[in-house]
């Protein structure tokens, strides 16, 4: 801690000198040599890239079945660290688990595709990604604690639903198989909310609270950044009305049913405040995303749907107590708003009055932006609902 601010703040009052002195002496007692943690953390950086720099020069001149077994070896190893680490009581240390864990994830998720590396096939990267989360994804979910390990299982499964939604839709579309296109999309883009679902019925009957509640976020996440997407693509064209815009509307109504059904089991598995908000901007982001079809085409009628998403995620805001996903949901609003005064605008943006007259809505809309959501934003309840 800098001197000059505990100088101001003892004289703002804010705390006296016989503190001021104890917090400077704890200070000076515990302060760590940064500088020499630095020095030696860049030699250890220097020393690891050489090795991997020498590993590098030489790779092709070493066995493809040595370095699997290497490679194999490694992962094995540090799979003992983590059931060891499971064995001990890690409340003082949980970084460490779950550091060990993440390393283990990515070892083994590296040795697939080393794999295909040394015997040369040529699959999409969805199917080792895929063999992947089906061996270690029982290990993460088991053991993982904090938005780390969350994080990487989301990943792994959108990489895995869209790599195949990449090559099957389109073999779909070629064999006019429309209704089983319809059906594919709107059950595999949909498989991520039953992380929300997971995520809510475990996180109050588990001891990895966070965990789960990280799980339920990023489901939440994914169900409604798809709907802000779909409703901003709606802004752009007319979407068709040939038999593959029926298919994509025929996809959107179930993923539609799948956010409503969604809402309704957070609703029912966590009746506290966050969870009927929850459950409520589940519901409403089903809603939208079955109207982004009939009313895609023009500047207004999309934008109304984003502001009816993102004013419904405000509101729930409110109701829950979620002051920082308030706060985004007013800053996307702002943005919103401030895209669609170009859109409405035309032809008068060409001319230097329009760039003015765009140029003072941006800062007056940021202003109330901020005012809001500085004002208005409800106080932090925290994770405990």
């Amino acid at each position: 801690m800098s001197a000059r601010k505990l100088n101001a703040w003892e004289s703002a009052g804010l705390i006296d000198a016989e503190t001021a002195a104890r917090i400077r002496s704890w200070e000076a007692e515990n302060s760590r040599p940064l500088a020499m943690w630095a020095i030696i953390g860049l030699g250890a950086l220097t020393i690891g890239l050489g090795l991997i720099s020498v590993v590098a020069a030489n790779w092709d001149k070493v066995l493809g079945e040595v370095r699997l077994a290497v490679h194999l070896a490694a992962l094995a190893a540090m799979l003992v660290a983590v059931w060891r680490r499971a064995t001990v009581n890690d409340t003082q240390q949980p970084w460490l688990s779950e550091a060990l864990l993440f390393i283990a994830g990515m070892i083994g998720l590296t040795f697939m595709g080393h794999v295909g590396q040394v015997y040369q096939t040529s699959s999409p990267l969805w199917q080792p990604v895929a063999f992947w989360l089906c061996l270690f994804a029982p290990l993460l979910l088991s053991k993982g604690q904090s938005w780390l390990v969350a994080a990487m299982i989301m990943v792994a499964t959108l990489t895995v639903i869209w790599g195949h939604v990449a090559i099957y839709a389109e073999q779909f579309e070629r064999a006019n198989r429309y209704a089983v296109l319809a059906w594919y999309l709107g059950t595999i883009i949909c498989f991520p909310l039953l992380f929300i679902v997971l995520g809510t019925y475990l996180r109050q009957r588990s001891a990895r609270f966070h965990f789960w509640y990280r799980i339920e976020q990023l489901g939440f996440a994914y169900a409604i950044m798809g709907t802000s997407m779909a409703a901003v693509a709606a802004g752009f064209d007319r979407w068709s009305e040939d038999r593959l815009g029926s298919t994509i509307w025929g996809a959107s109504a179930i993923q539609g049913v799948a956010l409503g059904l969604a809402g309704l089991a957070v609703w029912l598995l966590r009746p506290t405040q966050s969870g009927r908000a929850t459950g409520a901007v589940l519901g409403l982001a089903g809603v939208v995303l079955v109207s982004c079809y009939p009313l895609s085409g023009g500047d207004l009628l999309p934008a109304l749907l984003f502001f009816a998403l993102w004013g419904g995620v405000a509101a729930a805001s409110l109701h829950a107590g979620w002051r920082g996903v308030f706060q985004l949901a007013v800053a996307l609003l702002a943005i919103r708003l401030i895209v669609l005064s170009f859109e409405l605008a035309g032809d008068l943006l060409m001319s230097g009055v329009g760039l003015i007259i765009a140029g003072l809505l941006i800062l007056a809309v940021a202003w109330v932006a901020v005012r809001v959501s500085k004002r208005f934003a409800p106080v932090d309840k925290g994770e405990v609902q």
